[in-house]
């Protein structure tokens, strides 16, 4: 132990748990969620290929969601030293799980909703502005996550 009971060498450990939980929670769902849409952006290339540049914008929000895992990771590391008190080190576990399982569900939300609403806009253009909408909502819930994870990651 250190010198201090509340600086054990063993606290970066949870610090470095919450940068692994965040990186690994979110970002295999972020890739959850592209490649559940390729299967819209296929149909909707063979049905309409005007409409393929349009079907690309749920692709790029899906990056965002890993994007949110890797600030929270990127925080966590940055403020990782030798003397890491247990109680910031259990905080920086906390913003991890906050935000990783939050991107989980994100990304499979925004991947059901993209799979769907790619394959309805190539039947009903109109419905585009529609499932743009849905994966907004869909993907606050990482955003959610994130904000709590900031908030535990500076206190």
């Amino acid at each position: 132990m250190s010198e201090s009971n509340n600086r054990p060498e063993y606290a970066s450990f949870f610090a470095v748990m919450g940068a692994s939980a965040a990186m690994v929670c979110s970002a295999p769902r972020a890739a959850y969620g592209t490649v559940k849409s390729r299967a819209g952006i296929a149909a909707m290339s063979v049905m309409r290929p005007e409409l393929i540049i349009k079907s690309i914008v749920p692709v790029v929000m899906a990056g965002i969601i890993a994007i949110y895992g890797l600030v929270v990771a990127v925080l966590i590391a940055s403020s990782l030293n030798d003397d890491i008190s247990l109680y910031r080190s259990s905080l920086q576990l906390s913003a991890g799980l906050r935000v990783g399982p939050s991107g989980l569900a994100a990304g499979f939300a925004v991947g059901i909703v993209r799979n769907a609403g790619v394959r309805a806009t190539a039947q009903q253009p109109r419905l585009f502005m529609g499932m743009i909408l849905t994966l907004i909502f869909a993907e606050v819930l990482g955003l959610y996550g994130l904000i709590v994870a900031l908030i535990h990651s500076t206190e």
